[in-house]
C-alpha cells in the first residue's frame, strides 16, 4: 500500500477523532449508583454459587490484609457496571510475548475440532509455532481446519488491517471461511464519524472451550524473537526496536463463554453471515479455580465499562498499583487516582514505552510525569524494546490483562476487550513480569527529570499534551 494512502488513511481517522471528541464522562456517577448493588452473585460450571458460596470464596481469594479491601469495596462496583458475570472454576495461563503467545494460538487452532472465531485489531498472514515444534502460516493453518470440516469466522477491523493484502482474505474465503470487516474505510466525509469507531479485540475461541485475548495482534512485529537480550536490534524499516513485549492469557473454562458473547455480539451488529449458535456455546466445564470476569466495553455504552470498573479499582487500593502500559495518555480521574493513591503509601509503578510507534503517546505521558513524581509514582521506561502490553495487578490479587490502553481512545472511541482476574496465582505471573520489564528498564528521577530536561524535549510533551484527548 502506497505512503500516500496511508497517510490519507491517518488524516481520515485523526478528522474523526476531531470531529467525534468529547470529554470523557465522569466516573463517579456510575460509581455512586453502584451503592445500592448486592454483593456479586459468582457463575461457576455448574450453575451459579449461592451467595453464602460466592461470599466465601472471595472472603478466601482476599485472605490476609493484602488484597481483601478491593475485593469487599471494589467487586460491588465491578458488579453493577461490568455488565458480564463473575465466572469461578476458570484455568488462566499467563503468555508474555508474542513467542508464548503465537505458539498457544498455533496449538488451539491446531487441535480445533468444531470451530474457531478470531477477532482482532490487525491479522497478518504471520507464521505460528504448532504442536510439533514447526513454524506454519496462519492462513495455511486456518484453510487445513476448513478442509477437515472446522467452521472459521473472523472478524478484523478495517483501519488496522488496512494493510493486509486482500489475497489473504481471499484466499481463506475462497476455503470457506466466513469474514467481516469491522468498519471499512470510508473516505465519505458524512460517514467519518463511525469510521473513528475501531475494533481493538484481541480474540481467539476455539471450540467454544478455549480462549486467548489480550494485547497481541495478529502481526509481524511479534515475529521476532522474544525480548530477553541487552541488545539494541532495530527494525530497519521503522527505526524501532525489532522486539515487541506484550501479553496475554489463554482461558479455560465458564469464563470462555462470555469471550464467545462478545464476538456473537458484534458478529450480528455488523450483519455477519448468520450462524448457528448451538455448537459454539458448549456446555461450560470446570477447568480449575480462577475467579475471571470478562468486560466488553464499545463507544455506545453511557460510559465505558472497563474504565468505570479501572477507575474504582485504582480508588480501592490499599498497597499497591502495577501497571504495564504501551499507551499512557491517562484521564484526569485516572492521574487524580494514582497520584492520591501513591500518596495514601501505595507502591505505585508504571512501566511505561522509551519508544513507541505512536511517539505522540510518549510524549503526552511524558507531559505527566512531574505531577505523578512528586505524588510518590515511580514511573519506568522500557529500553531496546517495543513495550505494547496493557496489563494491571493491584493488591497481589486482582488484576486485569486487556486490549485497553490506558488513554482516551479505549474510553472513547474503540471496542475493548478486558480481562480481570481475581487471584494471587495469575498477580504473581504478572508481577514476575512486570519486574523483569523494570529490571531491564530506566528510572525517571524526578530532579533529574525537572531540573536538566531539554527545553525541546518539554515543548515536544507540552504540544501533545494538546492532543491527548484524541489519543
Amino acid at each position: 500500500m502506497s505512503s500516500s494512502f496511508t497517510i490519507t488513511r491517518l488524516g481520515l481517522l485523526v478528522l474523526a477523532a476531531a470531529l467525534a471528541a468529547c470529554a470523557v464522562p465522569n466516573a463517579d456517577r456510575s460509581i455512586a449508583r453502584s451503592a445500592a448493588q448486592p454483593k456479586p452473585v459468582i457463575q461457576a460450571a455448574e450453575g451459579p454459587l449461592s451467595p453464602a458460596e460466592s461470599d466465601a470464596l472471595l472472603k478466601r481469594l482476599g485472605d490476609g490484609a493484602e488484597g481483601s479491601a478491593i475485593l469487599q469495596r471494589h467487586l460491588k462496583v465491578e458488579e453493577a457496571v461490568a455488565g458480564s458475570p463473575l465466572t469461578a472454576d476458570n484455568t488462566v495461563e499467563v503468555l508474555h510475548d508474542g513467542e508464548q503467545t503465537f505458539a498457544a494460538i498455533g496449538k488451539a487452532i491446531a487441535e480445533a475440532r468444531e470451530t474457531i472465531n478470531l477477532e482482532y485489531y490487525m491479522i497478518e498472514d504471520v507464521d505460528l509455532k504448532t504442536p510439533d515444534g514447526n513454524a506454519q502460516a496462519l492462513g495455511a493453518m486456518l484453510i487445513a481446519k476448513l478442509q477437515h470440516g472446522v467452521a472459521v469466522n473472523i472478524i478484523y477491523d478495517g483501519y488496522g488491517s488496512s494493510d493486509t493484502p486482500d489475497a489473504f482474505f481471499d484466499r481463506l474465503k475462497a476455503a470457506g471461511a466466513k469474514l467481516l470487516e469491522f468498519h471499512p474505510i470510508d473516505p465519505n466525509p458524512a460517514n467519518v464519524i463511525e469510521g473513528n469507531d475501531r475494533d481493538h479485540r484481541k480474540i481467539l475461541v476455539a471450540d467454544g472451550r478455549i480462549a486467548i485475548t489480550g494485547g497481541v495482534n495478529l502481526s509481524r512485529s511479534y515475529e521476532s524473537k522474544s525480548p530477553g537480550g541487552d541488545d539494541d536490534e532495530e527494525d530497519s524499516t521503522t527505526g524501532l526496536p525489532a522486539h515487541w513485549s506484550d501479553t496475554s492469557v489463554r482461558i479455560e473454562g465458564p469464563a470462555v463463554v462470555e469471550v464467545q458473547k462478545l464476538f456473537f455480539a458484534h458478529w450480528k451488529e455488523e450483519g455477519g453471515t448468520p450462524l448457528d449458535e448451538k455448537p459454539y456455546f458448549p456446555k461450560p466445564v470446570a477447568k480449575g479455580d480462577a475467579v475471571v470476569r470478562i468486560i466488553g466495553s464499545t463507544p455506545e455504552q453511557e460510559i465505558s465499562r472497563y474504565y468505570v470498573t479501572l477507575v474504582s479499582a485504582l480508588r480501592s487500593a490499599e498497597s499497591k498499583i502495577w501497571i504495564s502500559n504501551a499507551y499512557f495518555v491517562p484521564t484526569e480521574d485516572e492521574v487524580e487516582a494514582l497520584m492520591v493513591a501513591a500518596r495514601r503509601g501505595c507502591d505505585v509503578r508504571l512501566l511505561l514505552p522509551e519508544k513507541s510507534d505512536a511517539e505522540i503517546a510518549v510524549e503526552a505521558a511524558r507531559s505527566h510525569y512531574s505531577d505523578l513524581l512528586r505524588a510518590g509514582v515511580k514511573i519506568y521506561e522500557t529500553q531496546n524494546v517495543v513495550l505494547h502490553s496493557k496489563t494491571i495487578v493491584i493488591d497481589g490479587v486482582w488484576s486485569a490483562i486487556g486490549s485497553s490502553n490506558f488513554d482516551h481512545r479505549s474510553v472513547l472511541f474503540n471496542d475493548e476487550i478486558d480481562a480481570v482476574v481475581l487471584g494471587r496465582r495469575t498477580a504473581r505471573d504478572l508481577e514476575a513480569i512486570f519486574k523483569n520489564g523494570e529490571r531491564k528498564a530506566k528510572a525517571i528521577d524526578r530532579a533529574h527529570w525537572e531540573a536538566q530536561r531539554p527545553f525541546a524535549d518539554r515543548f515536544r510533551s507540552f504540544f501533545a499534551r494538546l492532543w491527548e484527548g484524541l489519543l
